[in-house]
């Protein structure tokens, strides 16, 4: 960095002493959320402590709720009044520019109706294709090929591995509004520093399928019921290397699709029934998390949240109190299971196989199984194929 003209120093190892956050520094962003969250905090909005970039506003008259992403604000209430108001105080003190209606949100793609909200990221998708040269490729009727054995295969190694790094990021992003892309991706991701010309081939069936549907994208029903249920489930020993387990999960309000994950385990589990163990202790931390955010969004649940689960054991070492020389060696942190059952917290109850709707997100299941589980999933099309 050169000095400013006017100061003239030959002392070695000083540094600037700087009154005011600089834009594009690392700090910069910090030092806004700190302003703008104490305004808010000042005009009487609360801060919620599940979520800190949500802000939260009760009156006589009704409910506002501001998220806040870096400088882009989304405003949702059913008082205009409160609306307007806080958008006149922000635009007094922050100079911001008032976008209208909600319609593209950080590449989101918002559309309303009575029935409900669509999210879906249609341009996104189709700027991918475009960017990999797949406009013009033939669709296909799943996201993932039935034999990855090639993949773990040491040759064939591609000359530019950045393009393979560039494409996972962007699909990764795009599982914002595909859950089902989760776990292909997530395996995908672990080859990134020395992807070969079968792991691209494997993304290319990925872009051929968002080809068949790249308006695709979650559907939040309005008369949707406020009930949270929950689908846990794992796939045992799935890294071949490392023999580590998989963990999925997808938790609904009511029919909306609102929480997924799909994510190996951090270590090794001696059975089926540990892996789905964990993968329970999992589910339950994120349905206590969302039971949070729900009561900072004045939101009332309509019962006790649901979790299903298809192993019987896992099911059976959540409700057995007693200790077993088969879980003793079990982290402490991932009995909470059991914790929130006793508490009535939770309902824990099996579920059949070929209806376990977090398969997905832990395997490839057959294509008949795949087709079923998606619509399920509340993952709709509102335009034509392209």
């Amino acid at each position: 960095m050169e000095l400013p003209q006017g100061l003239n120093t030959h002392k070695e190892g000083q540094v600037y002493k700087l009154t005011k956050s600089l834009y594009g520094l690392k700090q910069a962003s910090r030092q806004w959320f700190e302003k703008l969250s104490s305004y808010l905090i000042s005009v009487n909005y609360n801060q919620s402590k599940s979520d800190h970039s949500l802000f939260t506003k009760k009156t006589a008259t009704g409910f506002t709720a501001l998220l806040v992403y870096v400088d882009d604000i989304v405003l949702a209430g059913n008082s205009m009044d409160e609306i307007n108001s806080i958008k006149d105080l922000l635009h007094k003190r922050f100079r911001i520019k008032d976008l209208g209606e909600l319609k593209y949100f950080l590449g989101l793609k918002v559309a309303r109706s009575k029935k409900g909200i669509h999210l879906c990221q249609r341009k996104y998708a189709l700027d991918i294709l475009e960017e990999t040269g797949m406009q013009g490729c033939k669709p296909s009727s799943t996201p993932f090929l039935k034999d990855i054995s090639s993949l773990y295969k040491e040759d064939n190694y591609l000359d530019d591995p950045q393009s393979y790094r560039r494409l996972i990021g962007k699909l990764l992003y795009l599982t914002n509004t595909r859950p089902y892309l989760c776990f292909t991706i997530n395996l995908l991701s672990q080859f990134m520093q020395f992807p070969t010309n079968s792991h691209y081939q494997v993304i290319q069936h990925v872009l051929r399928y968002i080809k068949s549907s790249p308006s695709e994208g979650l559907f939040f029903a309005a008369d949707s019921p406020k009930h949270l249920k929950a689908f846990s489930d794992s796939d045992w020993a799935t890294c071949p290397t490392t023999r580590r387990s998989t963990t999925g999960f997808c938790i609904f309000l009511g029919s909306s699709l609102i929480s997924w994950k799909s994510k190996k385990q951090r270590t090794v589990s001696r059975s089926s029934t540990e892996a789905e163990y964990r993968a329970l202790a999992a589910t339950v931390c994120e349905i206590q998390w969302l039971r949070y955010l729900l009561q900072d969004l004045q939101t009332e649940e309509s019962g006790v949240p649901v979790l299903y689960c298809d192993n019987k054991f896992a099911r059976h070492i959540a409700h057995n109190q007693s200790f077993h020389k088969r879980t003793k060696h079990i982290e402490l942190d991932r009995h909470v299971v059991r914790e929130k059952i006793q508490e009535g917290l939770l309902h824990l109850l099996p579920v059949r196989s070929n209806e376990q709707l977090a398969d997905i997100f832990t395997k490839f299941p057959h294509r008949v199984r795949f087709g079923a589980i998606v619509p399920k999933l509340g993952l709709i099309g509102i335009h034509r194929p392209a």
